[in-house]
């Protein structure tokens, strides 16, 4: 008996099942979520993904690789790190420079899996040609689209928008939209619709399904239902200022949400808590779409040979640090939530602090499924801390982000700055580094445990030299400062 055999048989195959049954993996994404669920004790209203994680791990400490769409995505889906790649933008689709490289459903799909994608899984490229057919059994549904164009499809007259007009629209969509409308007129909808499909379609076959939910992407057009889901007065207030210290370099301008300056808007506080309730209703619409594709799993009685994974490909900002979006190195867009469920899990429920990187994603689930690697894979497998949510895992994750943060869009179409930055278990330590010599522009390190009302740059600050000094070693052990991004 294989090596990989024998571990899984400890918290893996459930009673009954036949060793030599092929798990399947239900691979779930979403879009711009941070760690804002009811099971890492937010107020948001998840109760499914709630559920989900009460029969698998979640990793309290889980982080992505770059905190933009198309980086991170391309990242955890090839297991390698945006270096790696050579990709850092939304502008570049990941064969361009890595024509070859095997991808996380290609990889199933060469060991005998039925490989189906629903959603938004790679970066939606905005033309059906742009996706990658070569990783999928058939055609994808919905994975080429624009979030601006997210317009709501009903029949008959469209009901009224009742949400606080926020000064601009994101494509053709106000940035908040509270329609009474069904699940179904907007993308989401839609996509959990198909993937119930195709789950019926493999049902009876050895499967890969992803399946990509748009939300909570900006707009924040949720139907009704979900705004109606929470009391104003509940939605918590922003207070977290800019932190003191910290370099002009770590900031952008928020122009995915507020506009490019000039045209930029300025929200007032009444606009400011509507987008942050619109960012909620869209994590509850999304949830209820997760709901009705693991209620479809059950049904066609397939969740005890399944894997079940849910990510976000990065974090966001709702306001903090006078950011909106994502693209920085702070924790709100590096950590996001993971949970994977596994059947027969051992200490199922419990969260672990052990940390997780998205890149890891790969090798787990291959192991999981008894599969090989292929070359090049840069994560670690998370099945020892499947296994027991006390085992300590890795103890640093790393996240970057360049400067400007869509630097494709300039003239100069490359970057000027790198930001490498590392979390361990005491704080976050980022580099900023000139993107053709490596020379370092500005450093920060933070300590997570004084919350986000108070949070500064405690770079020379002597009570934290030893922990700084690690976490430097740590960074330039992954990223060695002598040699210049541009050269990576």
């Amino acid at each position: 008996m294989r090596p990989f055999l024998s571990l899984l048989s400890v918290f893996l195959v459930a009673p009954g099942a036949r060793a030599a049954e092929k798990t399947n993996v239900l691979f779930i994404v979403s879009d711009d979520l941070r760690a804002e669920l009811g099971c890492y004790g937010s107020v948001a209203k998840t109760p499914n993904i709630d559920a989900l994680a009460a029969r698998g791990r979640r990793f309290d400490n889980a982080f992505c690789q770059q905190a933009v769409c198309n980086p991170s995505r391309s990242s955890f889906l090839t297991g390698r790190r945006p270096d790696a790649l050579h990709l850092w933008s939304n502008g570049l689709h990941f064969r361009e420079k890595n024509p070859d490289v095997k991808t996380l459903p290609q990889w199933f799909k060469e060991h005998g899996y039925e490989t189906r994608g629903v959603g938004k899984i790679f970066h939606n490229w905005h033309t059906k040609e742009r996706g990658d057919r070569r990783s999928w059994s058939a055609d994808e549904f919905l994975h080429y689209a624009n979030h601006g164009d997210d317009v709501p499809e009903v029949k008959g007259a469209l009901p009224p928008n009742l949400a606080l007009d926020i000064g601009r629209a994101y494509g053709k969509v106000p940035t908040c939209e509270r329609r009474d409308v069904p699940d179904e007129a907007y993308y989401d909808g839609r996509v959990a619709a198909e993937a119930v499909k195709v789950l019926g379609e493999v049902k009876d076959r050895p499967f890969f399904l992803a399946v990509g939910f748009w939300k909570p992407h900006a707009p924040f057009n949720a139907p009704k239902k979900y705004w109606d889901l929470y009391d104003p007065k509940a939605v918590p207030k922003l207070d977290a200022p800019r932190p003191t210290g910290a370099p002009a370099v770590a900031f952008h301008d928020s122009r995915e949400i507020l506009g490019a300056p000039p045209k930029n808007v300025t929200p007032n506080a009444a606009q400011i808590a509507e987008m942050r309730h619109g960012y909620f209703a869209n994590i509850s619409f999304m949830d209820a779409q997760v709901g009705k594709v693991l209620k479809a799993l059950d049904a066609h009685k397939l969740t005890d040979r399944t894997v079940v994974v849910f990510v976000s490909d990065h974090g966001y900002h709702i306001g903090e640090f006078d950011l909106w979006g994502k693209t920085s190195c702070f924790e709100l867009d590096a950590r996001v939530p993971l949970i994977i469920s596994t059947p027969g899990a051992k200490a199922a429920g419990k969260g672990t602090a052990a940390f997780a990187e998205l890149v890891d994603l790969f090798p787990t689930l291959t192991e999981l499924c008894g599969l090989k690697n292929p070359p090049g894979l840069e994560g670690t497998s998370l099945v020892p801390v499947l296994a027991d949510p006390a085992r300590p895992g890795k103890g640093t994750a790393f996240t970057q982000h360049p400067r400007p943060a869509y630097f494709d869009r300039t003239e100069k179409a490359v970057p000027d700055a790198m930001g490498y930055s590392v979390r361990t278990p005491a704080g976050r330590y980022t580099e900023w580094r000139d993107w053709s010599s490596g020379k370092l522009l500005a450093a920060e390190y933070y300590d997570p445990r004084l919350g986000l009302k108070d949070v500064r740059n405690l770079i020379g600050d002597e009570r934290y030299a030893k922990e700084l000094k690690a976490a430097r070693e740590a960074l330039h052990a992954q990223f060695p400062p002598d040699v210049p991004p541009a050269k990576r």
